[in-house]
């Protein structure tokens, strides 16, 4: 069957950089950026899009459920780094929110073009790790046409996971099969087809937000500090520290020891400091709040 790549916007050429091969390092950079500047904009119009995959996200992991994201060469390394930060950011279970690709671990390091046309590794990805309805799958795929993607979302659907889908083409293929679909229009690349590029970036903005949203949402975040970090090197202990200083305005001193005392729990210790209560009692309320430091405390204030 022939793809019809002319009727993708990824695929066109870019008439402003059609003489890249004669310019010097810096002009090359410089259309590169010229570029680069439109994403942010072309992110925009889909906020509403991507509220609404956050706030699905939110629901589905409170009750239990999982973010999986699927794809193929960049969009599925996207999908696996976006994943792979979330338990040393928001001391989650590596379980939370995971990365599937076209083609398995080897194609995170060497690419394997071929593996994304795989409808069948699409489903049995998903059913390896007993995808269920719980589950929220975000498909990613710049074409917006990716069979490993579209297979597995279709499957999705068939189990009343829910689905979403990240593209960069408007009306794509896996956006028509997804419950929400985000299509970020980030027009022709600087060198023809080369969807890392432009395409990429939206991806990972996209990703951003969506990751970062949801766990705002689940009370990972106090004000605007990461109060589920995990302190496992000397890098983190210090910024768990400062943390708690910025949370309470207490001095370091009284960060070090509240850090000690907490057993490196930096929420138990915000709230020792700011309600005055045990860290056994903080510890309780935390659990009755969902682990929600900005809950609890709004809770005490009434």
């Amino acid at each position: 069957m022939k793809i019809q790549l002319d009727k993708l916007m990824t695929e066109q050429q870019n008439p402003d950089t059609m003489s890249i091969d004669r310019m010097n390092s810096y002009e090359i950079v410089k259309a590169i950026n010229n570029e680069d500047k439109k994403i942010a904009l072309a992110v925009e119009k889909e906020l509403a899009s991507i509220a609404e995959l956050v706030d699905a996200c939110a629901e589905r992991l409170s009750k239990g459920g999982r973010i999986l994201y699927t794809g193929a060469g960049t969009s599925g390394r996207l999908g696996i780094l976006d994943a792979s930060e979330c338990p040393p950011t928001y001391g989650v279970s590596d379980q939370l929110v995971q990365g599937l690709i076209a083609g398995g671990l080897e194609a995170i390091f060497k690419s394997k073009e071929n593996a994304e046309d795989d409808r069948e590794a699409g489903i049995e990805d998903l059913k390896s790790i007993n995808l269920c309805e719980k589950d929220v799958v975000i498909g990613l795929a710049a074409s917006g046409r990716t069979p490993y993607v579209a297979a597995g979302l279709e499957y999705a659907n068939s189990i009343n996971a829910y689905t979403g889908s990240i593209s960069c083409v408007k009306n794509s293929e896996i956006g028509k099969i997804a419950k929400t679909a985000i299509d970020v229009e980030t027009g022709p690349e600087v060198v023809t087809g080369s969807t890392r590029m432009k395409a990429g970036t939206a991806q990972k903005m996209v990703l951003n937000m969506i990751s970062t949203g949801t766990m705002i949402r689940l009370g990972k975040v106090f004000n605007n500090l990461m109060v589920d970090i995990q302190p496992t090197n000397a890098k983190l202990i210090e910024r768990s520290k400062r943390i708690l200083m910025l949370a309470t305005g207490c001095d370091y001193s009284r960060a070090e020891t509240l850090i000690e005392t907490s057993n490196h729990d930096v929420k138990a210790a915000i709230c020792m400091e700011l309600s005055g209560l045990s860290l056994d009692e903080c510890q309780k309320l935390l659990a009755e709040n969902g682990g929600n430091i900005s809950e609890l405390l709004h809770q005490l204030q009434k």
